[in-house]
């Protein structure tokens, strides 16, 4: 599996327009790896939100934090937007971002 070791804030989705989750990490193909086994217990485990549909990587955590907070008050319209301008069909991006094509 690929690193990506740098700050990053990434939205998955359930499906295309379902559900969808905000989060923030340092590692972002080893976050989404957990997210996609359910090793993560609470939201995304429960309503089976595991598609990485978007992701931004940051130059320090606290950007990323920062950028994470701002997300989290957007209207989920908003939300809908910035992951369909580069990513319209809602394609996982986990196997070509991370280079891991078994996913589970």
């Amino acid at each position: 599996m690929r690193e990506l070791k740098s700050p990053a804030i990434y939205i998955l989705a359930s499906r295309m327009y379902g559900t969808l989750y905000v989060g923030v990490t340092s590692d972002l193909c080893s976050r989404v790896s957990l997210h996609k086994q359910k090793l993560l217990p609470g939201f995304t485990a429960k309503f089976g939100v595991n598609r990485l549909v978007y992701f931004e990587l940051h130059d320090s955590m606290e950007s990323a934090i920062k950028r994470e907070k701002q997300l989290k008050e957007w209207k989920r319209s908003w939300k809908i937007q910035l992951i369909e301008t580069p990513n319209p069909q809602w394609l996982d991006l986990y196997a070509e971002t991370c280079g891991r094509f078994d996913t589970p």
